[in-house]
């Protein structure tokens, strides 16, 4: 791999400079970023591949929906519609993509919406009066001027530490980062020591106005079916099979160790779209644990009674309180 990134260093540079040109077309306003009244929150990533978005959006829409009136926007990664789109309960994520359904069930009151058109799906959202607007992997969408931009960056994987595409993973230069008001370190060790963290924090060496934050991935200790749930300490390895198609399982595996339980590993790519063949193959299991977002697209193709997924969960390490403060004072000064 490290050779195969040498021969792809020359196409990383290529990248840079279009990317990179982009970039300054946006910053000296020649293209047209548009704001909006209404508070609009961006979270995203300067690297491809999971750095944990999706919960942050949960974590974002658990402390903010009981007060304001909360509209989600993704892309819908993989979905077959087309155009704007509000997502629904009764929804397929054929229809809508995985995780925007997997919000939608999750907080049924709040607007969920897919449109890969930002800028469009904005002003659609603007139609049903939200409070607030969560902008999911948006991060390189400069045709929209969010007001607030969360960069996340996944602990062992750190922008700073990495390479444009092709050679590398990052989809723009680590100066992108100059555009976050907040930096998250995600998917850290939960036994994290601060001494780390600031060696972490020096590393990314952000400006003076950003604040860096660390969370880990917290799992529950439950699994979840249409009918039933299950403690973990109670599952036989033996009965039960693993089926992910996320970019990084590892996490998980690990957590699952860690309670005794290394069921067989069906491992897919992320976001994957299960072949008729795959799901015939699948039926054979006599019960699945999968993520959340898995389970948002196996539910209705699988006729397994049997099918579970485990909730997670974001964790601040510290500071949590300042974090929330950010956002809210963000929310009430727009």
């Amino acid at each position: 791999m490290p050779n195969l990134r040498k021969l792809l260093y020359p196409f990383s540079v290529a990248y840079h400079g279009v990317t990179g040109f982009r970039n300054l077309l946006f910053d000296l306003n020649i293209l047209n970023s548009e704001s909006f009244g209404t508070p609009v929150i961006c979270v995203g990533n300067l690297n491809t591949g999971g750095t944990g978005k999706s919960p942050m959006i949960e974590y974002l829409l658990d402390i903010l929906h009981k007060e304001f009136k909360i509209a989600t926007l993704s892309r819908g990664y993989k979905r077959k519609s087309k155009g704007f789109r509000i997502v629904e309960v009764k929804d397929s994520a054929a229809e809508t993509g995985d995780e925007p359904l997997q919000f939608k069930n999750k907080f049924t009151k709040s607007i969920v919406a897919v449109d890969t058109n930002r800028r469009e799906g904005i002003k659609e959202l603007r139609k049903h009066s939200p409070d607030v607007i969560l902008l999911d992997d948006a991060f390189q969408h400069r045709k929209v001027k969010a007001g607030f931009y969360m960069l996340l960056t996944a602990y062992g994987d750190l922008y700073v530490n990495d390479l444009l595409l092709p050679g590398g993973n990052l989809r723009e230069s680590a100066s992108g980062a100059c555009r976050a008001n907040v930096i998250v370190v995600t998917k850290c060790p939960e036994d994290i020591s601060g001494e780390e963290m600031e060696e972490i924090r020096n590393a990314l060496n952000p400006l003076p106005h950003q604040k860096v934050f660390f969370t880990s991935i917290g799992y529950a200790d439950k699994i979840f079916s249409a009918a039933e749930s299950l403690k973990l300490q109670n599952i036989d390895s033996e009965e039960f099979s693993l089926v992910t198609g996320i970019a990084n399982p590892k996490p998980l595996i690990e957590y699952l160790k860690s309670k005794h339980i290394e069921p067989d590993h069906f491992r897919y790519r992320d976001h994957h779209n299960f072949s008729n063949k795959e799901i015939r193959e699948l039926q054979k299991l006599s019960a699945i644990i999968t993520t959340e977002k898995d389970y948002m697209r196996l539910k209705d193709k699988l006729k397994l009674g049997r099918l579970f997924y485990l909730p997670i969960q974001v964790n601040f390490l510290k500071d949590q309180e300042d974090f929330n403060s950010e956002i809210l004072n963000f929310i009430k000064q727009k």
